[in-house]
């Protein structure tokens, strides 16, 4: 049995389809059997909240009276992309205010005009013929702005790595506070209701995907960054490491601060939280038991962040049960874990999405282009100029 994307959406609109969450579809196979859940079941729903570093905002201010070309922008001291024409800019979730540090960051800022705040926009220029003001100094909100759309560059990875700490000292990282001699790990996944590790080889998730980002409706535009498909994988087609990760873009002006959230680590700096929702069409049987992964059956590799010097930094390799039971055992001794994720907003998510879907509120879309199946990731060099280059 197979289906299409069409005999889906056409379900959908009818008011048919049958619409499961990722923890559901596991039960519904575990008492029905594989056979029947396929004939069953149309839509599987994922989702995870994580902080996702690779993440910010375009945004257009508008021309003032007499107009300028800004070239220095800060928003709320935060400062922001110049270079993109006259009034557009891109502000990264993890830019540190000047005067607050990482207390405060383009995170903040993002999630403030999300939620109606007015924000001080300072910028500077050279001044040109048609651009002749030098300096401008106001305050914006999202509905003074004319566009403010979320891109973020890298979301959603597929199995990021969990994370301990070998030295003596503690260290400060992007995975929280890691404590010295093993004395925690944290971990950063939604287990069996992420979304791709319900997908892959993203054999539905492409150029065009409509996904949850947010609160709101957005897409996949392309292959994220750091897109690793020739990771190696287990037997079920999860991948040992990081994985695929998705570019994504969503309008602001529709998006809500329930489901993405600023986050300071401390003493290493700012990063956004993100929800995102992906919808599964169950077209085949194959596509249905990549669907029924287990927690227990998602292998992860906790690194040692000790080690940043090229070398092997891989001390153990767990299931994301073990991780989420509390604690695991490195070198025999047990050591306590703790989240990234919010598995809950995870849940809440995948959940909202299933009952837009059930709605008719939320249609899924057919990929235009698929993402690459040997992608591998190349490591920045220290060399010199290569002989020949201009």
């Amino acid at each position: 049995m197979t289906r299409t994307y069409q005999e889906i959406n056409e379900k959908i609109a009818s008011g048919k389809a049958v619409v499961v969450d990722a923890d559901e579809i596991i039960s519904i196979v575990e008492s029905e059997g594989y056979e029947k859940a396929l004939e069953t079941v149309d839509v599987v729903t994922t989702a995870t909240f994580s902080p996702m570093c690779s993440s910010g905002a375009f945004i257009n201010f508008g021309h003032a009276e007499t107009p300028i070309r800004m070239e220095k922008i800060f928003l709320n001291n935060v400062e922001c992309n110049g270079g993109l024409a006259a009034v557009d800019t891109f502000i990264g979730a993890t830019q540190e205010s000047i005067d607050k540090g990482m207390e405060y960051g383009g995170a903040h800022v993002i999630c403030d005009l999300i939620d109606g705040k007015d924000i001080h926009l300072y910028a500077t220029a050279k001044g040109t013929d048609c651009y002749p003001r030098k300096e401008i100094s106001t305050y914006i909100n999202i509905n003074d702005i004319n566009e403010a759309y979320l891109y973020n560059p890298r979301n959603c990875y597929q199995n990021y790595s969990a994370a301990t700490n070998s030295s003596s000292k503690r260290l400060y990282t992007y995975m929280g506070v890691l404590q010295p001699n093993f004395g925690n790990v944290t971990y950063a996944t939604a287990g069996q209701l992420s979304p791709l590790l319900n997908d892959p080889y993203l054999r539905t998730i492409g150029l065009g995907t409509r996904i949850f980002l947010a609160g709101t409706q957005g897409y996949v535009t392309w292959q994220g960054t750091q897109y690793n498909s020739a990771q190696k994988r287990g037997e079920n087609g999860v991948p040992l490491g990081g994985g695929a990760t998705l570019a994504v873009t969503g309008n602001m002006k529709e998006m809500s601060t329930d489901f993405i959230r600023p986050a300071v680590f401390e003493k290493y700096g700012t990063s956004m939280s993100v929800g995102i929702g992906i919808p599964i069409p169950v077209l085949d049987m194959e596509m249905l038991k990549y669907l029924c992964v287990k927690d227990e059956d998602i292998k992860q590799t906790i690194c040692d962040y000790s080690i940043r010097d090229g070398r092997d930094d891989a001390v153990a390799q767990v299931t994301y049960a073990q991780l989420r039971s509390g604690s695991v055992e490195i070198n025999g001794k047990t050591v306590k874990t703790a989240p990234l994720t919010s598995r809950y907003k995870s849940k809440e998510i995948a959940t909202l999405l299933k009952e837009q879907i059930q709605k008719k509120e939320f249609f899924l879309t057919e990929p235009v282009h698929m993402f690459p199946q040997n992608n591998s990731l190349n490591g920045l060099a220290i060399r010199e100029k290569k002989g020949g280059n201009k």
